[in-house]
């Protein structure tokens, strides 16, 4: 369904030849990095899946295994992540947010806030069959509060259908939020919740609108004065992704390379799941915001096979 990814079909496509070639790679002392990564981000999701199935075949080994053994850090990190199949990416992303001590709200808000009412269904049908257990049990006990409340909300994926703006209810919508939260003392977060997590993307876009007309803030001004913690970045995550998804993982990106350090799981993360989808949008939302390419930035943050991959990823500079 979309067609703005940096990684598309590799042609002609040999799942064969690229089995052997990945084998003669890892064999023997040291291991050619440059074959690997070249191979792994040209080739999409599903030829991934099929070299991995023909280098079982030809050799009786788990091409996973081997890159796990042959590699080391954030390179090996990213390239076994490239080898995940694409349908269970997020589950296994939102597995390991919620697994073990402390919960990564960080990744519960990224792919919740972002992902289409599709996608989340298909997300926890996914998460059931792999991991035989309910994808919403595991988030309520873990997480608490209304930043509980609105992963609830949106892991329900009942988004009303993109269907024509009612005016009224776009008043009515933005003078509720209005009221909800600059008119009040405290903030009712159930409203700003329910709005927020349950009407359709064009309807939204127009109450922010309203909203700003009404209030003279945009939205995110408001959420950013009104709440605080976990919730204030998922209601701004959910708020950036109605105004824009490949807008807010540019801001996304840069902020995992931003300043000193870099949050490379982030990086990873999006730069692979977002690499067959709108990644080239991405990248024009980078040059618009930040004054700078997204390939320049990888470029300057990172270093040695891990950098190579990922600006072969990237697919160009802009």
């Amino acid at each position: 369904q979309y067609t703005r990814g940096t990684v598309t079909a590799f042609a002609p496509f040999d799942a064969r030849a690229d089995a052997e070639a990945l084998r003669k790679a890892m064999k023997g002392m040291g291991t050619d990095e440059e074959t690997v990564l070249t191979i792994l981000t040209t080739r999409n999701n599903a030829q991934r899946q099929e070299i991995a199935s023909a280098f079982k075949t030809l050799f009786g080994r788990d091409l996973v295994d081997d890159l796990k053994s042959e590699l080391t850090g954030k390179f090996e990190t990213l390239m076994v992540s490239l080898m995940r199949p694409a349908y269970i990416f997020d589950a296994h992303a939102l597995k390991h947010a919620i697994k073990g001590a402390g919960t990564n709200e960080k990744v519960l808000t990224e792919i919740l806030a972002s992902r289409t009412p599709a996608e989340v269904q298909n997300i926890k049908q996914v998460y059931q069959q792999e991991y035989e257990a309910d994808l919403e049990d595991k988030i309520t006990g873990e997480t608490s509060g209304h930043f509980q409340r609105l992963l609830v909300v949106l892991l329900q994926a009942n988004r009303d259908p993109d269907v024509g703006v009612d005016e009224a209810l776009v008043e009515q919508d933005a003078q509720v939020l209005f009221r909800a939260g600059e008119l009040k003392w405290g903030t009712d977060e159930e409203k700003f919740i329910t709005i927020l997590g349950t009407r359709s993307i064009s309807h939204l876009r127009r109450v922010f609108d309203k909203y700003m007309t009404i209030s003279g803030f945009q939205i995110e001004e408001t959420i950013d004065r009104e709440t605080s913690g976990d919730l204030e970045k998922l209601l701004l995550a959910v708020v950036k992704c109605v105004r824009s998804v490949p807008a807010y993982f540019a801001e996304t990106l840069y902020y995992s390379m931003k300043g000193a350090g870099t949050d490379d799981d982030t990086l990873i993360r999006v730069m692979v799941s977002r690499s067959e989808v709108d990644l080239l949008d991405i990248r024009q939302e980078f040059r618009k915001n930040f004054a700078k390419s997204l390939y320049q930035m990888i470029q300057k943050d990172t270093s040695g096979d891990y950098r190579k991959a990922l600006l072969l990823l990237c697919g160009g500079d802009d």
